[in-house]
């Protein structure tokens, strides 16, 4: 099967949240609260993709509610947080939702994600991602975290699949 093929039969995203949706920068406030940037356009991309009837689902170490609360905004449902064992929760996830892993898009960008990365049909990862997780890639998006890599293969999968926005068909 090649690559277009397998975009194509994407039903479920999964993402990472620190280095795909953020750029892996952290400001530390005087209080010692972490605050992280997202892009507009990842975000555009995932509630287009929510309503398109995609299932996106989050599993990051990270364990900022506010990163939680802004996902829900947009519609994701999925969000497990404070994760140790990413490979524990990703097989549960597909196990309660009767999902092929064949059909799953996950986006890494470091060692945490290698494990589930190996176990899905298309594994892609940020240009500025960890020599490893390129490596196993099946598609390295041009873009870096938090800086539209999300909406890169959201798009791509949803003009495959004449999902996109009717101004762009």
């Amino acid at each position: 099967m090649n690559l277009l093929e397998k975009f194509k039969n994407i039903d479920t995203f999964i993402f990472d949240v620190d280095g795909v949706l953020t750029d892996n920068s952290l400001l530390v406030t005087e209080q010692g609260e972490l605050l992280r940037t997202m892009h507009i356009r990842d975000g555009y991309a995932i509630k287009q993709a929510v309503e398109k009837g995609f299932r996106i689902c989050i599993i990051t170490g990270g364990k900022s509610e506010g990163v939680v609360m802004r996902l829900k905004a947009l519609g994701v449902q999925d969000v497990y947080k404070g994760i140790n064992d990413k490979l524990n929760t990703f097989k549960s996830y597909i196990s309660e939702n009767n999902i092929d892993p064949e059909n799953i898009l996950y986006m890494g960008d470091d060692l945490p994600d290698y494990e589930v990365m190996r176990r899905v049909g298309l594994p892609t990862c940020p240009a500025d991602s960890v020599p490893e997780i390129i490596q196993i890639s099946q598609y390295v998006s041009p873009m870096n975290g938090g800086k539209g890599c999300a909406r890169d293969v959201i798009e791509k999968v949803m003009k495959l699949q004449q999902k996109w926005t009717a101004f762009e068909q």
